[in-house]
């Protein structure tokens, strides 16, 4: 056969057979059809007399949001017709038969299957009986029994698989099984349970619940710890088609059915699947600036819109960055009904090598040398932290775990991060599962100031135990206002319980180099100064001499514009300076920085950061101090009109003034709220320098109570502009 011929054939089909019995279900959208008749053996000839017996006429599955089971299961505020119940607690449903249901006489049961090949074994098939006599793994019982309609009390186990179930009523005839027939409005969803002390997930705090499963709104930090900016977020996980694009997000990953009741194994899949880098997950991760073929990372308002791309399109979903992934993936917690919350970490080491530690080398003369320092050091970094027990570790270490999805380091092969114990990374377990060791750099290293010699050596002559790690915060339950938990993960800097951390991480085989450069008499610190985008300032850098012998020091001042991640895009500022301080004294040195210096080299974040380091003439004693600040952005002014009713017309005024001496080109606008307006965006080619834009748009709210409007405003020259409005709907 030509050669040409063998590559026109298609390739031959590959099979599972030889390896396996059966190929692993790990898809919730695949259905076997069941059998509407099953018989037992073999069959008598002509028309069997099913007449004789029990048959169904309809299955009520009390669906409504004012039926008895979504307020006892709290998903009412689902925008999704079908049943969602949650696990260990007991829902109910209707059946009709065509005649009196007869105890002593008839026999029936309620069938859930989930995925294909269903197995009993495998818990991917569940008959539920109403006899007290038989019952299966998920109880069963008769709640009422009117003339011919039978109401039925169903309690799936604790630890079942989460996701959308088929339901059939079987009723059992001398000849075989007889089924109602396959329905999609008798498909239920059954999800994770925190309100039932059974389920792994359980979260025993009624505040701290309601906010990491209920709330919709979200607040994420960034900016710099002494500086922190806000910025809001609809994680939209009631939206209409959310909760079927998070399981499809467990199918794309090709999750086992049989793995999915497990939420150590489900978040794990999950933070891997929220970025695209390694299995096509939902967000394409993007830090360089362009984004040309898709939406900056900024713009972003909410995960309804980035959620529904990807389960339509079917394709990763551009562009992400940290506070983008922890978004989505909180979103993706709180559906499936597992506690989640979004967690910034600022000044947040990235450690790829194990060793704690971030090195900054200086030349003799105390200068940085940029060439040979490549460590840097994230200004925030945001995570999720999910709520789950941990029956695989040690009792104690249950409750929040660290599940992150940006893709920073591989994690068994794949780009993930967690489920790590918060508590074993505040006690120094770093050896527990998952990647506690990686998350213990993140709060714990330590920044390093090397001296480089003439032969290339390195001396150590600064260590900064708390720059890294400095504080991490969470929204607080039921509020927007920051809660710190920097307790949560690690003991108070330079106390003991924090060197006994250290060293029990070190017995982990975590290197940990102690360095005792000698003490210095000299201080210095970059004062906070806040700085408006497009402003010149004044850089404050107050020294402070602690001897009784005048001191004079060789300074220099770099000022770069970074990306949050602590990468430099350029230097926009270098100064040397000789200060001579008296015995004793303190001396503030000012540097002044016009606008027109940093503006055109500013990149999306709007954050500058100042190193100041020299040497002590007398003593060669290095001082060091560094700050980084970020730049305020002007905000946009929403505000709402007519009547806050459920279905009744409204709309939002949405205000931008360009204050600044340039004009704003490509110009978006996004608006959206959680129950009242879905995602809705605006384009203008133009905002010219001085100009003000009214932007009215109509909605119509589909849910009663306390909600808000998030907007944002994104453009090449000005990024990161947010505004909302709260609003109260009745119903």
């Amino acid at each position: 056969m030509s050669v040409e011929k063998l590559a026109a054939k298609p390739p031959p089909k590959v099979s599972h057979r030889g390896r396996t019995a059966a190929p692993i279900a790990s898809s919730n959208a695949d259905s076997e059809e069941v059998l509407e008749f099953e018989p037992f053996g073999l069959m008598p000839r002509g028309p069997l007399p099913l007449n004789e017996f029990l048959d169904i006429t309809n299955v009520d599955m009390l669906r409504g949001k004012n039926d008895v089971n979504k307020p006892q299961h709290n998903s009412q505020m689902y925008a999704n017709d079908s049943l969602i119940v949650r696990r260990g607690q007991e829902f109910q449903i209707k059946v009709t038969f065509d005649r009196p249901y007869k105890p002593t006489k008839d026999q029936f049961a309620v069938e859930f299957v989930i995925g294909g090949s269903p197995q009993f074994n495998k818990g991917t098939y569940i008959p539920v009986f109403v006899t007290k006599d038989r019952q299966s793994t998920w109880g069963g019982r008769m709640v009422d029994s009117t003339d011919s309609v039978v109401t039925v009390g169903i309690t799936p186990a604790a630890d079942c698989i989460v996701g959308k179930w088929r339901i059939y009523v079987a009723v059992m005839t001398p000849y075989g099984i007889r089924r109602t027939k396959s329905d999609e409005s008798r498909e239920v969803y059954i999800l994770f349970n925190p309100w039932v002390a059974a389920d792994s997930v359980f979260l025993d705090d009624y505040n701290e619940r309601l906010e990491c499963v209920l709330n919709e709104e979200g607040v994420i930090y960034h900016g710099a710890f002494d500086d922190i900016s806000e910025r809001p977020w609809n994680f939209g996980q009631f939206d209409y088609g959310v909760l079927d694009a998070c399981l499809f997000i467990l199918d794309k990953a090709a999750m086992p059915i049989t793995n999915r009741g497990d939420p150590v194994k489900v978040t794990r899949i999950a933070s891997a699947m929220m970025n695209s880098r390694d299995d096509d997950g939902v967000l394409v991760g993007n830090w360089g600036g362009d984004y040309t073929y898709g939406v900056a990372p900024t713009a972003w308002t909410g995960s309804t819109e980035i959620l529904l791309q990807y389960a339509s399109s079917k394709m990763p979903v551009c562009y992400a960055q940290c506070w983008v992934y922890a978004a989505v993936f909180n979103t993706f917690l709180r559906c499936l009904g597992i506690p989640g919350r979004i967690v910034t970490n600022f000044f947040s080491a990235h450690d790829n090598n194990g060793d704690l530690r971030t090195d900054i080398i200086l030349d003799g003369n105390g200068k940085i040398d940029k060439i040979r320092t490549k460590d840097s050091i994230w200004n925030y970094h945001c995570w999720n932290e999910s709520y789950m027990s941990r029956p695989d570790l040690p009792p104690g270490f249950g409750g929040w775990q660290v599940v992150d999805a940006t893709p920073q380091e591989t994690s068994d092969g794949m780009y993930r991060c967690g489920p790590a114990s918060v508590q074993a990374i505040k006690h120094g377990h770093i050896c527990f599962p998952f990647d506690a060791r990686f998350v213990f750099a993140e709060v714990n290293s330590d920044v390093v100031f090397h001296s480089r010699n003439r032969d290339g050596t390195l001396t150590v002559v600064k260590v900064n135990t708390s720059h890294v790690g400095r504080l991490v915060l969470t929204k607080a339950p039921g509020r927007d206002a920051r809660r710190d938990i920097t307790d949560n993960y690690k003991f108070p800097e330079g106390s003991p319980e924090e060197r006994t951390v250290l060293e029990k991480a070190e017995e982990y085989g975590s290197e940990h180099e102690k360095f005792t450069p000698p003490k210095g008499d000299v201080e210095l610190e970059i004062l906070l100064v806040e700085v408006r985008l497009g402003d010149s300032f004044e850089l404050k850098l107050e020294f402070k001499n602690t001897s009784d012998q005048a001191r004079t020091v060789n300074m220099y001042i770099s000022g770069n514009v970074v990306f949050y991640t602590g990468v430099t895009s350029s230097e926009f500022l270098f100064a040397n300076h000789e200060v001579t301080l008296n015995a004793l004294t303190a001396r503030t040195e000012v540097i002044k920085v016009p606008s027109k210096d940093y503006m055109r080299k500013l990149v999306e974040q709007a954050n500058l950061h100042f190193i100041a380091t020299g040497k002590v003439k007398e003593n060669g004693q290095i001082v060091s101090a560094m700050r980084v600040i970020p730049l305020h952005i002007p905000r946009l002014s929403l505000e709402v009109s007519g009547l806050a009713k459920v279905s009744e017309k409204m709309l939002v005024i949405v205000k931008f003034t360009n204050s600044f001496k340039f004009n704003l080109e490509d110009v978006f606008l996004r608006v959206e709220g959680p129950g009242v307006m879905p995602p809705t965006i605006k384009h203008y080619s133009m905002i010219t320098a001085g100009s003000s834009l009214t932007w009215t748009e109509t909605f119509y709210p589909r849910r009663a109570g306390q909600t808000r409007l998030m907007a944002s405003l994104d453009c090449r020259a000005l990024r990161q502009v947010y505004g909302q409005v709260d609003l109260t709907v009745e119903p």
